[in-house]
């Protein structure tokens, strides 16, 4: 006999909300973190005689507090032990239910306590000063290992002031690091640096030392693939330190040139940001006579080449890097010479972000300014010319009315005021394609 619609309707139903045999099991009350409620990972308990996952339990007290969450008594991170008996009923557990698609968690790796890691530093520290490279290498490899393991160990070595006997040993090892002997131990303490990164002032001035930045810049031009991506994320973190240090860092032989290389050649979207900023401090950092460097070097063209399509990240250091280069006469010159500077300019203004914004209005003005009408010799007439034909009449109105910061909205309505002597000296083309432009250099 066939069903009737209703019949057919019901067992459709039911069969809907019937749990497919193969889904997960319920996780257990008593393998639950008290605090995030999920499958603890890593238990550890606490005097209070509560167990809780390491990672949110660490995550609780770092806020601050210092109590257990459960019961309120006094607790410090130091007195959670591992508690390896429900990790090990968890994990068979897991096992048991794998058929299920539970995955077996990991014996998970005991953090360094205080102890263990002021007994490292120290070793590095004595092997360092009898110039044993040998120990250092393996103390080093070391720490960048038990660092990595987890946030806690990285923070106990930080704390026990690993960036400085790191950065330390780095600067003894640097003087040798031109005739090669010590190029393999200063990569590896370069790798050991960046795992308890980030560094306080009093590492970083280590590494700001002039033999350092030497081996940095050869380490950042002819290293293996980490050790240069490590090397300029160092040589970034030192030159937007200290404006010192940035004047320090532009006057390093060969360190523009190898920032400009791995800006032309890119290795890793990391390196090219951290690339990027590097230049972007030491140009602002430094005097024109950088920027000037940088501008001889190509950077301008590289950078519109880079701004045509660039995600979001990429796109404002880009955009801020080129603002800056835009200060000097040189820069300015490029720029009017490549075609596309001002469209490229405009295009930017409202597709990615409000920094993006104010950085391209501020090298459109920086392009346009010089004019006869503002009072220059007419070296921007042209890109006036141009920025009218591209829209930039009606896109700076409408900055103005969507808001911006003060000095973007004085230097917008400036620009409006030199377009408006202009109007009417060409029709406004589309500046969404860059394929008919000529690249010019």
């Amino acid at each position: 006999m066939p069903f009737s619609r209703r019949a057919r309707k019901s067992a459709v139903k039911e069969i809907l909300v019937q749990k497919p045999p193969d889904s997960e099991p319920p996780v257990p009350a008593h393998f639950r973190c008290p605090i995030s409620l999920e499958l603890m990972k890593d238990p550890v308990t606490a005097t209070s005689g509560i167990t809780y996952d390491r990672q949110s339990i660490e995550a609780w007290l770092d806020t601050g507090r210092a109590t257990c969450p459960v019961t309120s008594h006094e607790l410090k991170i130091e007195d959670l032990t591992p508690n390896h008996s429900i990790r090990r009923m968890i994990q068979d557990w897991c096992v048991a239910n794998r058929s299920l698609g539970i995955e077996r968690i990991p014996t998970p790796r005991i953090p360094v306590t205080g102890d263990q890691a002021s007994e490292i530093l120290s070793e590095i520290a004595a092997a360092s000063g009898r110039d044993d490279k040998a120990r250092c290498r393996e103390l080093a490899a070391r720490v960048k290992n038990l660092a990595k393991e987890s946030d806690r160990s990285r923070r106990c070595f930080a704390s026990k002031g690993a960036g400085r006997v790191l950065a330390t040993a780095f600067s003894s090892f640097a003087q040798e690091h031109m005739e090669n002997s010590a190029a393999g131990v200063l990569e590896t303490f370069l790798s050991a640096l960046i795992s308890v990164s980030p560094l306080d002032k009093d590492a970083l001035r280590h590494v700001a030392l002039p033999g350092s930045l030497r081996s940095l810049v050869l380490t950042a031009d002819h290293g293996d693939l980490a050790a240069r991506l490590n090397a300029v994320f160092l040589i970034k973190e030192i030159v937007s330190s200290e404006r010192e240090w940035a004047t320090i860092a532009a006057k390093t032989e060969g360190l523009i040139e190898a920032l400009v290389k791995l800006i032309k050649e890119p290795i890793s979207p990391q390196s090219t940001k951290s690339s990027l900023l590097s230049i972007y401090y030491l140009v602002n950092g430094s005097g024109g006579s950088t920027a000037a460097a940088f501008v001889e070097l190509g950077m301008i063209p590289t950078l519109l080449e880079i701004l045509v399509d660039a995600e979001k990240s990429v796109c404002e250091k880009a955009l801020a890097v080129l603002d800056g280069l835009l200060s000097s006469e040189a820069g300015r010159v490029k720029a009017r010479r490549n075609a596309l500077a001002v469209p490229v300019l405009i295009k930017k203004m409202f597709r990615v972000s409000d920094a993006t914004t104010e950085f391209a209005v501020s090298s459109l003005w920086k392009l346009c300014k010089e004019s006869k009408r503002g009072g220059g010799e007419g070296r921007g007439e042209e890109c006036l010319i141009e920025a009218l034909q591209m829209g930039a009449f009606q896109k700076l109105l409408l900055l103005l009315q969507v808001g911006c910061s003060d000095e973007t909205k004085e230097k917008a309505a400036g620009l409006l005021k030199l377009l408006n002597g202009y109007k009417g000296r060409g029709e406004c083309i589309d500046t969404m394609d860059f394929k008919g432009l000529k690249r010019s250099y």
